[in-house]
């Protein structure tokens, strides 16, 4: 009290202004633009590795396959034969994998071919996040003959 009378207060607001909520929206907004591809980018090369390494632990079952066979398994017994004796492979001793054939990482088959068409031992190919021939980036076939492994 001054001089008897009562002190009167200027109302508090209680909160933020639009104008402060406007500003940690926009720094927000730009912390997400900078962190957001580069997350998106990691995301992606863990799936070439993941591939990759599915790759190779194809190849390495195939050898083995063609060590007890005498041959690698045709295209039309596929990657199938690494874990389910043919019909007409006497000298089978698989299975080769501990489980079914996986899918690569984007959830797409791979590709095996014996005879190669490419010249090598074998065909054996993921083709990449489209799932098409060809592509670059993500978009890429990754064979067990890349040299990126």
């Amino acid at each position: 009290m001054i001089h008897g009378q009562p002190v009167k207060r200027q109302p508090q607001s209680e909160g933020f202004t639009l104008l402060e909520l406007l500003v940690v929206m926009v720094i927000i907004g730009l912390l997400a633009s900078y962190v957001a591809p580069q997350y998106f980018d990691q995301i992606g090369k863990s799936e070439v590795k993941a591939t990759r390494a599915q790759l190779d632990s194809l190849e390495k079952a195939l050898g083995t396959y063609r060590l007890d066979v005498g041959h690698y398994p045709t295209t039309e017994q596929g990657l199938r034969a690494l874990t389910d004796r043919p019909a007409d492979e006497p000298k089978w001793s698989g299975p080769y994998l501990s489980k079914s054939v996986p899918p690569d990482a984007w959830g797409h088959a791979y590709v095996y071919r014996y005879p190669s068409s490419t010249g090598r031992e074998f065909d054996l190919v993921s083709l990449g996040k489209d799932g098409q021939v060809g592509g670059s980036g993500l978009d890429a076939d990754i064979s067990v003959w890349d040299s990126g492994r």
